[in-house]
Order: structure tokens, then sequence, then C-alpha cells
């Protein structure tokens, strides 16, 4: 199967018949795929591999998609080599080059042959190794290292009750997107001419990470009830009533005035600040809540609930200065709620879906990474945000509602000092955790397009400029494309920096570089975007195949290949820049936390005429600044746009 016309290519960038012009497809699992590339799994793959209770993504092939390829060696080591170029001086690339030959003639060869086998026997030879090692192996904490906020546009609550219809309506719309998913009634979706995988969209709800030693488990389920946290109380709030009959809205809205007469006061044990630990952390303090029977089942209702509802106290939204200030308050509690004494415990972050809804206005979502990618999440927000906006109230018919009910623990001493030790965790968490969200509004993608140039691939080149500008050196750099036209497709990695963005970078750099010489290493960078981006939706990048001959090397016993410790590997998989664009229609936006200490995540929506970024850094590391990040990425969108007209202007 090939995607290699332009018209195909286009099509999936810049086509908007879905809701999100195709948004997410290539947000994938950004964070933990890179620190798994960055990581030996020779320690903990055993336990891995041994694992057996993880339900398999794909029972059966339903579309009849086409197997997940295991791509040549010599092309993978062909992409490799030019791709670790930039990040090596000349010794170090003579020897990486070397290790390289040696490898595709030597070990190499029995690895792809080991994993060519395993590929015969699988629908998708790596789905099963990638949900392990991925995302249940991956044990710092899911916040800011892995779960996104999404944060939908701001609203102005005047009063509790505008809050509450809106957190109902928002109840309405998920169930009413879910029964689109149950019925499948959702179009398939398309890039170009090939359908791509759409078994994503039913583990969306009711899908609950839990925590266990070394590894987690996931659990399925479909249920007719949300978890309700309001205050750090935690509620079951059933949407049909004794009579099977679907709530309303005004009966929703009646739910969650019980829910908040019943949680006037913060408590002190807020259990649900636990699912923002260490995971290994949280499974030792799950395994002392379990031994209590009434504990044991309310953890059980979190998990098996539809999603969960965040009733969040106010955070100042009016109160900010501008709209960049707004911005940078709204992702902070979408990706972590502001730490312990603001909206840190209101959450449990192992659900895959929580929905925000604030006192003051903030709203929007925060999802956990494992069962799905992106692309069911931004589908969901857009209809949420078009149910609101057409002003739907749900059934008319009344049911007999349920009393919502009290989800309280018994907590332990124990209990109570982790819960006191992840407060202060989750704070450090928080307050390293430095934002930047603005709106670049001199031109969007209508101008991009405009000169005949993909917008994702000129944004990305953007980015590798601002950062060479910034640092001086070239920076590894992650973006992610969907393999979803494979059976249990999720991702492969676009390596974005190469040799055509670093000379780039310098000829704009370089004081006696024509508006022409800029113009054609500008087409240059952006068409090797493009091309490379191509080859990473067919399953035809560089580092899932390398991550696949690494896992067959250890299944089978055999020594990690010495590729993988060398510099060209490790320097070329620490990812300093980590991106995904997220196309929403509406004025919102995703954020996320960077990849590695000393790097910058860039997540951006690129509109008709402005663009929407999040930035983010860590505040401990000297090397990064999101605001000097900011006007690097400001200044180089201004400069690219300046050598486009001066071009435009020398041919009149």
């Amino acid at each position: 199967m090939s995607i290699n016309s332009e018209a195909k290519f286009d099509f999936y960038y810049y086509s908007s018949y879905s809701p999100l012009d195709l948004t997410m497809l290539r947000t994938g699992c950004k964070i933990a795929l890179a620190r798994t590339i960055l990581k030996p799994y020779a320690s903990s793959y055993e336990l891995l591999a041994n694992y057996t209770s993880v339900q398999s993504e794909t029972q059966m092939n339903i579309q009849n998609l086409p197997r997940l390829p295991v791509p040549k060696l010599s092309d993978t080591l062909e992409k490799y080599l030019r791709t670790v170029k930039p990040h090596l001086n000349e010794d170090e690339f003579s020897k990486t080059v070397k290790l390289v030959k040696n490898f595709e003639t030597g070990e190499g060869k029995r690895l792809q042959s080991l994993l060519e086998k395993r590929a015969q026997t699988h629908l998708n030879w790596l789905e099963e190794w990638w949900l392990k090692t991925a995302y249940l192996g991956y044990r710092d904490p899911v916040v800011v290292f892995s779960s996104p906020g999404l944060v939908f546009p701001f609203r102005k609550f005047k009063t509790q009750l505008e809050q509450l219809q809106y957190a109902a309506k928002t109840i309405l719309a998920t169930l009413e997107y879910k029964a689109l998913i149950d019925g499948d009634k959702l179009p398939v979706e398309m890039m170009g001419k090939s359908p791509l995988d759409m078994s994503q969209y039913k583990k969306v709800f009711g899908t609950c990470r839990v925590p266990a030693d070394k590894i987690d488990r996931l659990s399925y389920n479909d249920t007719k009830y949300v978890t309700v946290i309001h205050n750090d109380h935690i509620f079951h709030v059933d949407l049909w009533g004794d009579d099977n009959q679907m709530l309303n809205e005004d009966q929703i809205v009646k739910q969650l005035k019980d829910v908040m007469e019943h949680s006037k006061s913060r408590t002190d044990t807020p259990v649900g600040i636990l699912t923002s630990e260490n995971r290994d952390v949280w499974a030792k303090a799950y395994n002392i809540l379990v031994k209590d029977n009434v504990n044991r089942e309310n953890l059980a209702d979190i998990e098996k609930s539809l999603a969960i509802l965040c009733l969040d106290a106010p955070v100042g939204l009016w109160n900010c200065s501008n709209k960049n200030a707004q911005q940078n308050l709204a992702g902070a509690q979408t990706i972590h709620g502001g730490g312990s004494s603001s909206n840190g415990g209101n959450r449990w972050f192992d659900k895959t879906i929580q929905f925000i809804v604030g006192a003051d206005g903030v709203t929007g979502l925060t999802y956990e990474h494992t069962p799905a990618e992106g692309q069911p999440i931004a589908i969901l927000t857009d209809f949420i945000i078009n149910y609101l906006e057409q002003g739907k109230t749900g059934t008319s018919q009344s049911a007999s509602p349920k009393q919502p009910k009290h989800l309280k623990f018994n907590v332990n001493s124990d209990v109570k000092n982790m819960i006191n030790k992840a407060k202060e965790n989750l704070d450090r968490l928080a307050n390293n955790l430095e934002l930047n969200c603005f709106t670049y509004e001199k031109y969007g993608k209508n101008f991009i397009k405009s000169q005949k140039l993909s917008p994702d691939s000129y944004l990305q080149m953007a980015m590798q400029y601002a950062f060479y500008k910034l640092h001086n050196t070239p920076g590894a750099h992650y973006e992610s494309a969907a393999t979803r036209m494979y059976v249990g497709g999720r991702t492969e990695t676009i390596r974005s920096c190469s040799i055509e963005s670093v000379e780039f970078a310098k000829t704009m750099l370089n004081t006696q570089s024509s508006p022409k010489d800029k113009l054609q290493a500008m087409q240059k960078a952006i068409n090797a975007h493009k091309h490379y981006t191509v080859q990473a939706l067919q399953g035809l990048g560089v580092d899932r195949h390398l991550l696949g001959l690494k896992l067959i090397a250890i299944e089978n016993g055999i020594d990690i290949p010495k590729l993988y410790s060398d510099a060209g590997f490790v320097k070329s998989a620490h990812m300093r820049i980590s991106t995904s664009q997220v196309a929403c229609k509406c004025d919102g936006f995703m954020c996320y936390g960077p990849l590695v200490d000393n790097g910058y995540a860039t997540c951006y929506n690129p509109r008709d005429n402005d663009v929407n970024f999040a930035t983010s850094a860590f505040k401990a590391n000297p090397e990064t600044d999101c605001i000097k990040y900011r006007g690097a990425l400001e200044q180089a969108l201004q400069d690219m746009h300046d050598v486009l007209l001066q071009n435009t202007s020398s041919k009149l």
C-alpha cells in the first residue's frame, strides 16, 4: 500500500471532512515512546514478557485492514544514519556508520528474521509490546509525563446553576457520542483511499488504568454511571433511573446539586491525589486500600464508571491580566489541577476521560493515554462544543433518578502518610512545569497554503529554526504519525530534525544569505519533513522498527546490540522538542509536559488566520526557558513569512 501522491498527502493534512480536521492522528504516544527508546528495558522486560493478563488490543480484524509491515532492515538503517548525522561530530558519525554496517550484516540480520517471524503470527507485531512497554510498564506519574490536558473555550459562569447546567450538557453530549460509537454509526475515517482502524473508539469510555507492581493493567467496562468529584469527595452518579430511563438535563443538574450539598468542604484525605504518584508508589497504596471491603468496592466503582466529572473550585480565571495568562492557568488545571492546594486532589488520573468544569469557567479534559490515541478524544471535544452551541438539552422524558452515592474511604495512617507525600510530589511537579500558551495572530494556515507549502511541515521547520537560533545546536525533534491504516495501528515517530532542517536554520542565521538562498533552504527542509512524514504514516519510520529489533532480542535472550548505546542512538533519541498538531476548529488547545529535562513541548493548533501554541519546559533546568522559546518561535515565523514575501516581490 502506498501513499506517495501529493494529493493524498494534502488530503491528510488539510481535509475538513471530520469535526477536527483529522486532529490528533499524529499526536500519538509522544511521551512514553521517546522514553522507551531512551531507556534499555533489559532489567524489566522479562516481567513484561511474562505478563499475560493484558487484554489484547486487536481481538479480530473486523475491518480487514492490512497488517503492520516490518520495514526492510537496509531501508531503516539508511534513514537512521540520515537522522543521526545532525547530532554527531565527524568521529562520532564515522563510528556510528561502522556500527550500523556491522549490525546490518551481523546481529541485525538475525533479529530482523526473528521479527519477521513474529509478524507472521500477530495481526500487529508491535501492538502488545507497545501497550506494555510504552504505557503499562512506564513507572513515572501519568501526570505531566504522559497524560495531556485539553482546554475548551472559556466560559463565564455567573452562578453555580450555570456551571452545573454546562456539566450536565457535557454529560448528555458524551452519552450521545458514546451511542454513536456503540452503534457503529461513526463514519470510518479515511486517509486518502485507505480506511483507518476505528477500534480505539471502543476503548475510550469505561476504561481505567489500574496500578500494580512493576506493570499496570487496563480495565474495560460498559456501565451507566459517572464518577463525580467535588472538593476532593468522590460520588457515584447514575445516569439512568430505576425505570431504565436516561436522566434529562434538569435531573442531572439536580444530582450534581446533591453532590455539592454533601461536599461543602474539602476532605482531609483526598484519595484521588494518589493517582498522581509514581505508579509503584500508587500501587503500594492501592494494595493497602483494597484490603478493606468498603475501599475495594469504591475502587471498583470508580474503575467501572464511564468517565470522571470534576466539579472544580474557582481558580481566578477572570482575574488574569490577559488571554495568555488565562491560557496558562487553564492549561495547568487540565494537566495537573494546579497542585494540592487547588484542584489536584479533585481528580482520578487513571481514568481515560476526566471532564473538568470549573466554577469560574475553566473547562476541558484530561485523558490517560494508554488505551487510545487522541483522535477519539478530539472528535469528542468538537462534538461536545457543537452540542453546547446548539443548545440541546437531551431527552425530555422523566426518569426516576437514583440518589448519588458518596464513596467514603477508610484511610489508615499509612495511606494518610502516602496522601501527604503525594501532595508534596504533585506540588513539586506542578511548580516545576512552566507553561507559555499563546496565539500567534499574524497569519495562519491559509497564508502557508497560499505559498503551496504544507502547514504542518512549515510549522515543524519553524520550531527547528527557533530551537537552533536559541541554543546554537540541532534539537532532536519528536512528532507522531498515526499508523491506523494498519490493524491495531498506533503511531510512528517523525524525526523532524534533519540534515535539511539544520542547513535551513544556518542559512536563515547567515547574514550573507540572499532571500533566494533562504527560500531554497526552507523549501528543501519542508519537503524533507514532508517526505519522512509520508514514510512514517506507512509504518516505515526508524523508531518503531528499532524498538521491535531491541525487544525481540530481549525476548530471545540475546544481548542488546551496541547500536542502542552508541552516541548516534542516544543523542538522536533524546527528544528535546516534543510536538503535536491538534487542529481544533474551536479556540481550544492541548498541552502536555516535555519529554526530557532539557526539552520543550510544543502543541499547536493551526487555524485559518492564526495559530494556537501551548509550550512547556521544566523550570528547574537552566537550559530551557519558555519565554525565550516563544520569542524565538514567533521571530522564526516572522522571518519565514518575510522570506516568502521577499521572493514573491522579486518576481514582480
